[in-house]
């Protein structure tokens, strides 16, 4: 039976020369008792279709039925859990849950009523938070009571509009499992818009892609048995085959070509060396244990007594190698990239780079933050000269302009370097800081989750405009991530670091799979799948608190010349 359907509708806003459609000849059903995941790009019009399921948005041209009457508003059969939480803040959780009960059975006993709310509350594993309020809460405990608020109002269809984007990978990962759990306790119809791939193979019978220009892509059935365990599908062919052609088709759809070379570097010299886009090796530097971390300390002081929050962080890296940084939130990722970038002071140990010291910031380590930090009144060539103006100074300006526009042209703004930064998107921004770090010749680039705060799909973008780039220069790099996908797709190696406090090296895996390397290529390699395996386990051992054991970090890397 189909619940919900959408008969050749598009929408619209604005009129005239101002006018964007969103969405193109929209045909599209949605099943009683299914779970459908609706996966794109942002700015697809995934929300704007959700909320046109919701009866919040009307269509320019069409119609959207339920159960073959015209949606014409919202209406309780049809429960909505948005990105953000919409909690009242004064209520606790029971009083926020206790508000849909209270409008959807009004004829209830107090009791019955009370009954209800704590059998939802406690399907969503809040019954030891029940008389919280959302300041005391976790995003993730927070979210669960927007998903125990909507089951309460009993929906015939859950219309989850990406909720779980908002939050820590593990966290996601968790939640995501529960909402699979209740659905099929409940069997409710659910229709989830997501941009993780994962989460919708996870969680659909069916997903249908959504393009760019607003029309429906490829539709993918998930014929995988339930419950779906993440450890286990990633041994499974069929989750593998169905991951690559979805990722391939949303690759193919909505990433554009890579900019053209369009010019070459010019040969001038910044403060620490020949700029690395140049093919030819830098003389003056070593090679073996270029950046040196030697039995790294950090400690804050407390009310309570010194916190060691890194510990006997002990690693070498040649020159030109790529080092990715993995663990579990607050394990102390960030805190060893800033004390490399110098933005941190060094507790005990010692950090060297290139044979020297690291003391204090210093433009030969470039970071590349979450937030790129722009200057919104300056434009995007602005923004990169304002290092490169201090970097080359023996260049004249046209030399420096050149190196400025060069890198610009490799994110690929070419047609929007001058436009400010205020106008550009998030990942156009990042695109911004990217280009700055390289501009900059550093001698290490230190890449602090700079993806992070983008939807995947937009990672996967700059994901290859970075890999692309960094061929070209082969700086040695570190990039703290969250992301197993990301990790293994950039680095050498992949160093995991254990929970914190005393957190520390718990193991390293080498990443021996060929450059230059392209997600595509990476998803049919016959050892990509062993490598995430390493990984993920590593994570699922530590995803408890649990302590690292007293045997020395393994190290299948190659590379390491301690």
């Amino acid at each position: 039976m189909t619940l919900l359907a959408f008969e050749n509708v598009s929408k619209s806003f604005g009129t005239g020369t101002d006018r964007t459609e969103v969405l193109k000849e929209i045909d599209l059903e949605v099943r009683d008792g299914e779970f459908l995941v609706l996966l794109g790009f942002s700015g697809t019009g995934k929300t704007t279709l959700i909320n046109l399921m919701a009866g919040l948005e009307t269509p320019t041209s069409g119609r959207v039925t339920f159960k073959g009457k015209p949606v014409s508003g919202p209406g309780p059969e049809r429960g909505v859990i948005f990105q953000n939480y919409s909690l009242m803040p004064w209520l606790t959780v029971t009083g926020n849950v206790r508000l849909a009960v209270d409008t959807v059975f009004p004829a209830l006993s107090a009791r019955e009523k009370a009954a209800k709310v704590a059998g939802y509350v406690g399907m969503v594993g809040l019954s030891h938070a029940a008389a919280r309020r959302p300041a005391e809460l976790s995003g993730g405990m927070r979210q669960r009571v927007n998903v125990a608020r909507a089951l309460a109002m009993n929906p015939e269809v859950l219309l989850l509009d990406e909720p779980l984007s908002a939050l820590d990978a593990l966290t996601r990962a968790n939640l995501a499992d529960e909402i699979e759990h209740i659905w099929m306790e409940d069997k409710k119809t659910c229709v989830l818009i997501t941009n993780d791939v994962d989460e919708a193979i996870i969680l659909g019978d069916r997903i249908v892609a959504l393009n760019p220009d607003g029309t429906l892509g490829q539709e993918f059935k998930v014929d995988m048995p339930r419950p779906r365990n993440r450890g286990e599908m990633n041994h499974d062919p069929q989750f593998q085959k169905l991951r690559a052609a979805v990722t391939t088709y949303l690759m193919d759809v909505g990433i554009a070509a890579k900019v053209e070379d369009r010019r070459s570097l010019p040969d001038v010299t910044p403060i620490h060396g020949l700029p690395r886009a140049q093919k030819e090796a830098t003389k003056g530097m070593i090679e073996e244990r270029f950046l040196d971390f030697s039995q790294l300390h950090k400690v804050y002081p407390t009310p309570k007594g010194p916190l060691t929050v890194v510990e006997d962080f002990d690693l070498k890296m040649n020159k030109g190698e790529f080092v990715s940084l993995i663990g579990h939130s607050g394990c102390g990722k960030s805190t060893v990239l800033t004390m490399a970038a110098g933005l941190n002071d060094i507790s005990r140990g010692a950090i060297k780079l290139d044979g020297r010291h690291v003391e204090g910031a210093d433009p030969e380590r470039a970071v590349v933050f979450q937030s790129p930090s722009l200057f919104p009144w300056l434009s995007a060539k602005e923004n990169v000269a304002v290092g490169v103006d201090r970097v080359y100074p023996r260049a004249s300006q046209v030399e420096r302009q050149e190196v400025v526009e060069y890198y610009l042209e490799r994110v690929g703004l070419a047609d929007a370097m001058d436009r400010p930064a205020h106008s550009l998107s998030n990942g156009m921004k990042q695109r911004v800081g990217i280009a700055r770090a390289f501009a900059l010749s550093p001698k290490l680039l230190l890449l602090d989750e700079p993806f992070g705060m983008l939807d995947s799909l937009t990672r996967w973008e700059l994901q290859e405009v970075l890999m692309e780039v960094w061929s070209r220069t082969k700086v040695t790099a570190i990039c703290v991530t969250h992301d197993v996908d990301e990790a293994i797709l950039l680095a050498d190696r992949v160093v995991m670091m254990t929970n914190g406090p005393r957190a520390t090296i718990g193991k390293i895996v080498n990443v021996d799979l060929p450059r230059p390397r392209t997600r595509k290529a990476l998803l049919e390699h016959p050892d990509y799948y062993r490598y995430r395996e390493q990984v993920l386990n590593f994570l699922e051992e530590y995803e408890h608190g649990a302590t690292p054991k007293a045997a020395p970090a393994e190290d299948t890397g190659k590379k390491d010349a301690a």
